[in-house]
């Protein structure tokens, strides 16, 4: 291994610490602000979203079906269907957009 993978190695062991660690430090006592309570509790979900959706909209070879498979997805979501429902209509509709689109403009 050369010196230069191990530094990035240790740096990158080093950030994944201190976003663990800097939270138990920070919060010592025990939050009671309803705010920060609400707050954190959203933060994966906003987070694992704006990971997420970006990838959902380029994931095919157009927009346009990927975004026919996202509205599947969110519909079908909304009706409290199971998750592999939800990914097969996403699959589904995302594929035929795309056929479509292929075939018929």
């Amino acid at each position: 291994m050369t010196v230069q993978l191990l530094a990035y190695i240790g740096v990158m062991a080093g950030v994944t610490y201190l976003v663990r660690m800097l939270p138990f430090v920070i919060f010592r006592k025990k939050i009671k602000s309803r705010f920060v309570k609400d707050f954190l509790y959203y933060v994966p979900y906003a987070v694992l979203g704006a990971m997420t959706i970006p990838a959902v909209l380029y994931s095919t070879g157009s927009i346009i079906s990927a975004a026919a498979g996202l509205l599947a997805a969110v519909l079908l979501a909304f009706k409290d269907k199971g998750l592999l429902a939800v990914a097969a209509a996403a699959c589904i509709a995302a594929f035929a957009v795309e056929m479509i689109m292929k075939y018929c403009i």
